[in-house]
């Protein structure tokens, strides 16, 4: 394997494990997490620019008032999937996270059609029409609509969809992201810490390194994944990308024993198929494209 396929697998592997992390943090509420996360990641990413000097540049960017709309939309939705994420690890939710992640690049498939004007082929319909089956299958079987797959998978298509008018990289972009969201987290820890509300500096110094981590959790993978992308074509970096779930799945039924029935297996079986066929009609279709390419 060569350094991209290295490089996308500790980026998928390392957000498939990201449910333990917060765990280690689940007596601190969610919204709190995020605001941390927030606050120490954008540190984190502006120091990798000035090392990297790349600051100069990223600075004159980030005044167009267009980067700057396109960059608050995406921080919005970030934002909101950053946060149904940690409040489902809390709540002991974390195959509905899967299941999220499981559907999401079918979502982002759908947001090219409804707003790109993009085709799709008639092995992808079908693997719409079944993911869509496995959803409404599993909102019968919970009796509700699994709402926190709902979300992170529509805020995370949607965020996706605003990043292909995005004019920056991945870490200008994520930079200027938490740049924006830093403020409003940081007013927000200060308020908490006013009230006695923060756990930072009061729950152990394991627990505030953790939080600090929190920033290097957020920017390694993405560094890790923005080296893949230019390294390994989109369609080995679309099939490695169910890694993800797939270890978050593993987590929340092996390792936290989180109950999954046979209803639901049900549901996520049309699911798998959908995104097996995807994956495999992905595969084929780069293997021709490459090949002409070649050719």
């Amino acid at each position: 394997m060569n350094k991209g396929t290295w490089h996308a697998l500790g980026a998928y592997v390392s957000w498939g494990f990201f449910p333990i992390y917060f765990k280690w943090l689940s007596d601190i509420p969610a919204l709190q997490l995020i605001g941390h996360r927030i606050v120490w990641s954008c540190l984190m990413l502006c120091g990798i620019l000035l090392l990297t000097r790349q600051w100069t540049a990223f600075r004159a960017q980030s005044r167009n008032p267009r980067v700057l709309a396109i960059y608050l939309a995406a921080a919005i939705l970030i934002g909101i999937n950053w946060l149904v994420f940690v409040w489902a690890i809390n709540a002991d939710r974390v195959i509905e996270i899967s299941l999220g992640y499981f559907i999401s690049p079918i979502v982002n498939v759908l947001m090219g059609v409804l707003f790109l004007r993009e085709r799709l082929r008639v092995w992808q319909w079908l693997a719409i029409g079944l993911a869509a089956a496995g959803v409404l299958y599993l909102s019968y079987t919970y009796s509700a609509l699994p709402w926190i797959a709902i979300a992170l998978a529509l805020s995370f298509g949607i965020y996706g969809l605003v990043k292909k008018f995005a004019p920056l990289g991945s870490l200008k972009g994520m930079s200027l992201e938490t740049a924006i969201l830093f403020l409003p987290a940081l007013v927000y820890l200060l308020y908490c810490d006013e009230t006695g509300q923060d756990g930072f500096l009061y729950g152990g110094v394991a627990a505030d390194m953790l939080l600090v981590g929190s920033g290097l959790l957020t920017a390694i993978p993405l560094l890790l994944f923005a080296s893949a992308s230019q390294r390994i074509p989109l369609w080995q970096l679309g099939i490695l990308q169910y890694i993800a779930p797939m270890l978050q799945f593993l987590l929340g039924t092996l390792i936290y024993k989180e109950p999954f029935t046979h209803a639901q297996l049900g549901g996520f079986a049309l699911i798998w198929t959908a995104l097996i066929i995807f994956a495999v009609e992905n595969f084929l279709i780069g293997r021709v494209q490459a090949a002409a390419t070649e050719a």
